[in-house]
């Protein structure tokens, strides 16, 4: 009988340094099917961090959950971020803790303009960075600004969608797939702003099926299979370790 490798050695990492945002035993359902099966793990300010795996290893569903959606539902667990209990919050008051969501499907709202997009995102406080900052991270979208949201590229939508998030005051940016179906041009365009974020002192969670090009990125690699974590550590371990990407990463 083949034993799988344990590559587990630096999981559940929730229970060492000090962390700004925590995830502790979280459990969580779509209906009756078991999805995110007790995860831990921290991540540390100001980093970036890959919460990589195949397709079906929980990794929206984990996102999601942290942003407490609601669909998961999260039936047991604890989520901190800078001492706030996320897990005793509805999604529109983790929002208003510091939680920036950018979904799969961008939900650009059609009807609007660029810059009408970003201006509802500021409709009430905590405000973020200004449109005039986000134009100057995103030319394309000050170019376009008069632009409806919805006619624009995929990867302009992209910037869209990320700059909407920066327009609240966030804490932690939760980004759902931000390379799916954009041309390597525009993946590098998004990953320079991504790395001007993280010197700005923002906190990102990146979910990507694009492994190589997140782990190239971020500081630090979570991987799930079948809702549990099976790697903690530095995104580094994961590019040298052929065996661990092999196995859970299929790269």
């Amino acid at each position: 009988m083949n034993v799988k490798p344990d590559f587990s050695k630096n999981a559940n990492q929730a229970t060492t340094a000090p962390a700004f945002l925590s995830v502790w035993d979280m459990h969580a359902y779509y209906g009756e099917s078991y999805i995110v099966q007790g995860i831990n793990f921290n991540v540390h300010e100001g980093e970036i961090l890959a919460l990589l795996g195949r397709n079906g290893a929980g990794k929206t569903s984990t996102l999601r959950s942290i942003a407490r959606t609601g669909s998961p539902m999260v039936t047991q667990g604890e989520i901190w971020l800078d001492h706030q209990p996320l897990h005793l919050m509805e999604s529109h008051e983790a929002a208003a803790a510091g939680l920036g969501l950018v979904p799969e499907d961008r939900r650009i709202i059609a009807g609007l303009t660029v810059e009408e997009n970003l201006q509802l995102a500021q409709i009430a406080p905590p405000i973020g960075w200004s449109i005039d900052r986000l134009y100057d991270l995103f030319p394309r979208l000050g170019e376009r600004r008069k632009q409806e949201g919805v006619t624009l590229s995929g990867g302009e939508q992209q910037m869209l969608a990320i700059a909407r998030a920066l327009a609240r005051d966030i804490k932690v940016l939760l980004l759902d797939e931000p390379y799916e179906g954009l041309a390597p041009v525009i993946v590098d365009e998004i990953e320079k702003t991504l790395m001007h974020v993280k010197e700005q002192g923002m906190t990102t969670i990146l979910v990507e099926q694009n492994a190589v090009r997140a782990l190239e990125l971020a500081d630090r690699a979570v991987i799930l299979d079948t809702g549990g974590i099976v790697f903690d550590g530095s995104a580094a371990e994961v590019l040298e370790n052929a065996e661990l990407r092999a196995e859970y990463l299929a790269i």
